[in-house]
């Protein structure tokens, strides 16, 4: 019986070229939401995309189809971070109030990253329908973790709502707004900021 190395196989050299895909992929959607987020959409053309990754603009056609696809696959890691966080601190033990904390804070520290930025940045309207369909889904699904941790703590007394939907966008709107103002460059590091952020939100909900 012959026993071949790993290396030897086809698989080692199907996983190496999957990886290396993936990592162009990645480094693909990283520039451009940096560029989306330093001039915006319609000002970013692929060709600035390509010439920053020192690459053919056909090159960055091999991995997205479009400039509108590259866009959503941005949004969409953004909001996959963003609900992932919230699922988690959903699941936390502690109070309401113990939880939410957890979660805004999950959610500003993804929200001054590249892709948090371009989800904050981003219109429906400049995505596809069936993109914007997906781009609006993720969304209500973040806004129903958030609802359903606001209402736990309002159960539990460790929160005091009026309103559940205010509260809700009062929050997100709040955190979303820190795509705009923050500077990584100011002051004040982005721990430092997200962390008087939450407090803030937080003060005004506490009994």
């Amino acid at each position: 019986m012959v026993e071949q190395t790993a290396d030897a196989t086809p698989w080692a050299g199907r996983d190496a070229r999957a990886r290396e895909r993936a990592a162009k992929r990645e480094a693909v959607l990283r520039t451009a939401a940096q560029f989306f987020n330093a001039r915006g959409f319609h000002a970013t053309s692929l060709d600035d995309v390509a010439a920053a990754l020192n690459v053919t603009k056909p090159t960055i056609y091999h991995y997205f189809a479009s400039k509108d696809e590259i866009l959503f696959e941005c949004t969409r890691r953004g909001l996959d971070n963003i609900a992932g966080a919230a699922r988690d601190a959903a699941l936390r033990g502690g109070s309401g109030a113990d939880r939410l904390r957890q979660m805004l804070t999950a959610y500003a520290h993804v929200i001054v990253a590249d892709y948090g930025i371009c989800v904050a940045r981003t219109q429906d309207h400049q995505l596809s329908p069936e993109s914007s369909a997906r781009f609006r889904a993720l969304k209500r699904e973040i806004d129903g973790l958030i609802r359903q941790v606001i209402a736990e703590g309002a159960a539990d007394g460790s929160l005091e709502v009026r309103d559940l939907r205010i509260a809700a966008f009062t929050l997100t709107g709040a955190l979303n707004g820190l795509a705009n103002w923050f500077d990584p460059a100011g002051p004040a590091s982005a721990d430092q900021v997200i962390e008087a952020t939450v407090a803030t939100l937080m003060d005004g909900m506490l009994p």
